[in-house]
């Protein structure tokens, strides 16, 4: 049995929900192909097939005989796809702005000058390019659904806009024949002209947002070099195009360099940076035998490895793919309009055919121009005008209302979506806390403080990301770098950096630095390096030819509005986790600072979507906010991907929603954005129809038997012109309202308690993990002195409440406040 293929293939020319739905019949109804998926977001099909039946040339014919065309060279389908958006893009924008040049004189002559002789005639040239120039899109796809005995917005633009054209051009052309029979006639060509403007706005509205929904591929995909070097038997080094590596072959990564392909160090010692990967802003130390991923820079040393996986088999190239399939797998834009269209539109010919024969059957004399009114009549009321309105202008200004909030939405569906939100999922790095690491505290040996010039010295000659950090310290304190020149300064890859003043050798690094030169660390800047670890902070040491001079600890600082944020989100009911690639401890440390329950730590990319597919198996709605490109892939398998607009351009890419300023505090008003603007979208709908649904019967004559009552056609035009102006003016209502909750009373506060009865280190440790286990709450106790500081709400510091978990989980210790 042969093996089925699956691939992705572009499709051009799709308009509306139900263009994806044909071109998914047309493939599913060929021979040999087990499934078509069809993503009219982000124009492709995803399409399963047995290649001995049918080849990608056959899939191409069929789409092509539904009106479409599918691109099936694999190498230029991307650019393809893109140049053809970018043609009607260009031709969308040409053909709205024009027909809105028009439109506007059409509609103020129409409905302010209808009573002069000459307006019917300049209407009727206004008109006339309106429909036929700029509408003929309309009218070839009615024509197609008509072919597939189906029907879409398109069907009820061209039939509405067209019978009102026609009908005012009978009446323009031939006044006599309704005069003669006690009728005045008159012209609607405002009607027909302004449908198709508006039509022609949403839809360059549509396709602008659809625009860059590949861009976040093409990114990810730039991060793989387009060479590497390959090292020879010879042990010389060669430039090749990255498709000749194969496996096992030996590649040299210099400082700077993208590393190739996913291999394993064979010789070298080096940092390389991974955060494209973890998103953890510390690079990583890479030694002998371990392992390298494609796209990863090099930073500070020279390494080789071995290739072990290449081309579509890397991390990266995983990503790639998982970032395809997230953005393939959203289910078609289902508009409201186009399902109701395919019932709507029948049941408004059938209601005017059934009213013309009607007025036949009960009004012999005068039933056929009564008819035609009625009929005519009920096709003008029930013009998709408000109908076509009431989701974009909603639509338009809630995104604009999100803007003014500093909150960027890329399309309707995401922004309807958004209100339905159970779940919201965070990133650790980037998003709840600032990115970049920065001293937390710097603790001194006995009379060594001087030394700091010659620390920031040292500092300043690493390229470290910590070392920037400690500098930046050091210069918010005004230390200076001292006049005498340096000996002599030397970078240790892995370790740290060495330099000589005044015949003195100073080193700054890791605590491998100090064991290598076996300098001895002073007691008590052990115990706070290890309390400091503990919490889950880097530590950088400091030190002489004799002694430790010096300890510093820093971390990721929280970033302002976080706690608040998960505080609003869990006031609303809405679950909240933190994914992260560090480690547990870290991880432990800041969910519980923050106030999140659930978390997962140590995650790779893969992991991320994996943890979002599971939640969305449950039945969730979820919400991914991230910063980093290892965040793309979670991003995009969201409901609704959201990120910080300091983060990478590739997760910026992924995401649906990008918050400007990245304060999460955003998320709730997003939120709120949402339920306001799909509430008014409801409104608007509702209007739309009660117009139709109380109209109609009236246009067809149904309160004729009872008072006389007949709806004239350009009173059907003015309550169509109604319904629209009452959509408007409901959606412009928005702007009013407030999406930014009211603030929660939680007030955070900072004590210091005296701790009593502890002995040892361990003694410390529990005390610390007990006070650390209230929700919210970040405790660092020492032991020298026995003092404990304590950061929380300010109900969770109440002495009672701290003294009662501490005696629950750590023993017998007395807290009193300092």
């Amino acid at each position: 049995m042969n093996e089925d293929t699956k691939r992705l293939f572009p499709v051009l020319g799709m308009s509306c929900a139900a263009c994806a739905a044909r071109v998914g019949r047309s493939l599913e109804a060929c021979p040999g192909v087990r499934n078509a998926a069809v993503n009219f977001a982000a124009a492709t099909v995803a399409v399963e097939y047995d290649p001995e039946r049918i080849s990608p040339e056959g899939l191409r014919q069929r789409v092509r005989e539904a009106g479409y065309d599918l691109v099936i060279d694999t190498a230029h389908a991307a650019r393809t796809a893109e140049r053809e958006q970018s043609r009607l893009y260009r031709s969308l924008q040409r053909r709205a702005g024009a027909a809105l040049v028009l439109a506007v004189p059409l509609l103020v002559i129409g409905m302010g000058f209808m009573h002069r002789t000459w307006a019917p005639w300049i209407t009727w040239m206004l008109a006339t390019p309106l429909v036929f120039l700029f509408g003929r899109g309309f009218f070839a796809g009615a024509w197609r659904q008509l072919k597939h005995r189906t029907a879409n917005m398109d069907t009820l633009v061209a039939l509405s806009t067209g019978i009102a054209y026609l009908f005012s051009l009978f009446n323009l052309l031939f006044p006599e024949f309704w005069r003669s029979r006690g009728i005045e006639p008159h012209v609607y060509f405002e009607a027909s002209g302004v449908v198709v403007a508006f039509v022609l706005l949403g839809r360059l509205l549509e396709e602008r947002a659809r625009g860059g929904t590949m861009e976040a591929v093409r990114k990810l995909a730039g991060l793989r070099p387009d060479t590497a070097l390959r090292l020879d038997e010879a042990g010389c080094a060669t430039e090749i195009p990255i498709e000749e590596i194969v496996p096992d072959e030996i590649l040299v990564a210099r400082p700077g360099d993208r590393i190739a392909v996913d291999g394993v160090v064979t010789e070298g010692v080096s940092h390389v940076d991974e955060s494209m990967l973890t998103g953890e802003p510390v690079p990583t130390l890479k030694e002998r035998s371990a392992t390298l991923f494609a796209g990863t820079i090099n930073l500070d040393g020279p390494l080789r490895y071995r290739a072990v996986r290449t081309g579509g088999r890397t991390l990266l190239a995983q990503i790639v793919r998982l970032v395809q399939d997230a953005q393939g797998s959203r289910a078609p834009v289902q508009r409201l309009v186009d399902r109701i269209a395919a019932v709507f539109v029948p049941a408004i010919l059938l209601l005017a055919a059934t009213a013309f024969v009607l007025w036949l059957l009960f009004d012999p004399a005068d039933g056929f121009a009564r008819g035609i009114l009625a009929a005519v009549t009920v096709l003008v009321i029930a013009c998709p005008c408000a109908l076509g309105l009431a989701t974009p202008t909603a639509i338009m200004v809630g995104i604009g209302k999100g803007a003014e909030a500093g909150i960027l939405i890329r399309d309707a569906e995401t922004l309807e979506t958004a209100c339905r939100i159970d779940t919201v999922v965070l990133d650790k790095t980037g998003t709840l806390t600032e990115g970049r690491p920065a001293v937390a505290e710097i603790a001194w040996a006995a009379e060594a403080e001087q030394t700091a010039g010659v620390l920031l010295a040292l500092e300043r000659s690493s390229a470290h990301p910590l070392a920037a950090a400690v500098v930046g310290a050091l210069e918010a304190q005004g230390v200076e770098v001292p006049d005498r020149i340096p000996e002599r300064i030397e970078d240790h890859p892995g370790t740290g950096v060495s330099g000589r003043f005044d015949g003195v050798e100073y080193r700054v690094g890791s605590r491998r630095i100090l064991e290598s030169a076996a300098i001895p660390a002073d007691p008590k800047l052990e115990r706070l390096a290890t309390q400091w670890a503990a919490g889950a902070r880097s530590i950088v040491w400091f030190a002489d030819e004799r002694r430790a001079l010096a300890v510093i600890a820093l971390e990721d600082r929280l970033r302002e509005g976080s706690r608040d944020a998960v505080a609003a989100l869990h006031a609303r009911g809405i679950g909240v986790w933190m994914l992260t690639g560090d480690q547990e401890t870290a991880a432990a440390a800041l969910a519980r600072k923050v106030g999140i329950r659930k978390y997962r730590a140590g995650v790779l990319p893969a992991e991320k979507e994996a943890c979002i597919r599971e939640l969305q198996a449950e039945g969730r709605v979820v919400a991914m906010v991230g910063d980093g490109i290892n965040d793309s892939a979670a991003l995009a398998r969201a409901d609704v991907g959201i990120a910080m607009g300091c983060g990478s351009d590739i997760a910026l890419d992924a995401a649906r929603i990008t918050i400007l300023n990245s304060d999460l505090r955003k998320v709730p008003e997003l939120i709120r954005c949402s339920e306001l603007t799909v509430r008014t979208v409801r409104q608007n709908l509702f209007w739309a129809f009660f117009y139709n649904v109380v109209g109609i019967p009236i246009a067809a004559g149904a309160l004729y038997p009872l008072w006389g009552i007949r709806l004239d056609p350009m009173i059907a035009g003015a309550a169509m012109a109604m319904s629209s102006v009452c959509v408007v003016a409901n959606s412009l209502r928005l702007k009013r309202l407030r999406i930014s909750p009211k603030p929660l009373k939680i007030k955070y506060m900072k004590k210091r308690f005296r701790v009593e009865g502890m002995m040892c280190d361990h003694c410390r440790a529990r005390v610390e993990k007990a006070l650390n286990s209230l929700p919210g709450v970040e405790a660092r106790v020492t032991l020298d002195p026995p003092v404990a500081v304590v950061v929380g709400p300010e109900d969770a510091l109440h002495p009672e409440v701290l003294r009662t978990i501490v005696n629950e989980q750590a023993g017998d210790y007395r807290l009193s406040e300092m």
